[in-house]
């Protein structure tokens, strides 16, 4: 507790301009007042009640604090209820590699996020290779690699991991070792009652049509989708549109209404804001209309990922927009 309360002192910090009836998000550190004074200058109502949806909060949004050490990732169950009043999570592989096979640090985080009311949804896998590799042996390699996080994402409570949906060959070469290998993973995963979610994250995963239709060749119901508001760049991994120079971009919009059919969570994606508080390049009024009509009523993840206000401020920033423009909708 000694420890999260030292942090805590540093979220405090960047949260200093919230209060009472002050605008809605406070400054970040590097941004002039004159660039952001007109922000939220009506408040947003915090209740998220009458939402169709239920907010949560992705780790990868406070993702250079953990990797600057100035947070702890054991601590980000307590920090999304202390410092963002959120109480579901999604985390992130890479910020627990030091515990990938170390079974009892995740029941021991599964108790942490249980004593302070918080749900494990899920665990975003990167790095332990491809699913759609063309290559046999290789894709079996990475298929294993995923096994332990599906155990893990057992032990915290989760509904699902999230895999990727690389592999090097043609459209068809890799959704062909793409059905096979998530398939596969599937099957180990249904043994746990746990999903297997893709999420659109570049390259031929960021085409929504060829993902609906791997996951529609898999035909298992643990395997789905996590679509994304931001990701899709399909001329490169990892699919981000936030600096405006993918030279290949998929309709997000399309991409996003093709995934929902299948959707086990959705993301929301955040770069940055305008005065009025609405995010610059993805139209999230649009967004969770084509949402809502497709009838999801889960959780949809706050994944700031912007550099413009700090991490705190960004998931701010993004809480306060899914709820002002999901009450329009409720």
């Amino acid at each position: 507790m000694k420890s999260y309360l030292s942090r805590r002192k540093f979220l405090n910090s960047s949260l200093k301009g919230i209060a009472g009836t002050c605008v809605g998000i406070a400054l970040s550190d590097t941004a002039r007042a004159s660039d952001f004074s007109r922000l939220f200058t009506h408040p947003v109502s915090q209740n998220s009640d009458k939402l169709f949806f239920k907010i949560s909060l992705a780790q990868w949004s406070l993702h250079r604090s953990f990797n600057d050490n100035k947070l702890k990732a054991e601590e980000f169950p307590v920090i999304a209820r202390e410092q963002f009043n959120i109480d579901a999570v999604e985390y992130v592989n890479s910020l627990y590699a030091k515990y990938a096979n170390k079974s009892e640090f995740w029941t021991k985080l599964k108790q942490r996020a249980t004593d302070h009311g918080i749900r494990s949804l899920l665990i975003m896998v990167d790095d332990e290779g491809d699913l759609g590799n063309p290559n046999d042996k290789i894709r079996k390699k990475a298929v294993e690699n995923h096994f332990k996080w599906v155990d893990h994402a057992k032990a915290l409570g989760c509904h699902s991991i999230r895999v990727n949906g690389f592999g090097d060959g043609n459209k068809e070469e890799v959704s062909n070792a793409l059905v096979d290998g998530m398939g596969s993973l599937g099957d180990y995963a249904a043994k746990m009652n746990i999903n297997v979610v893709i999420e659109n994250h570049g390259l031929y995963s960021s085409d929504g049509k060829w993902v609906a239709d791997v996951i529609s060749r898999i035909g298992k119901d643990n395997c789905g989708t996590l679509p994304d508001f931001g990701n899709f760049c399909t001329a490169r991994k990892w699919g981000s549109t936030q600096d405006g120079t993918c030279p290949e971009v998929y309709d997000r919009y399309l991409g996003v209404k093709e995934m929902l059919p299948f959707a086990k969570g959705v993301s929301a994606k955040s770069y940055r804001f305008d005065k009025n508080g609405q995010e610059t390049t993805i139209d999230y009024g649009k967004m969770l209309s084509i949402v809502k009509e497709s009838g999801f009523t889960g959780y949809i993840g706050i994944e700031y990922e912007g550099s413009e206000l700090s991490e705190p401020d960004g998931i701010i920033a993004t809480k306060n927009l899914l709820i002002s423009e999901g009450q329009k909708l409720s």
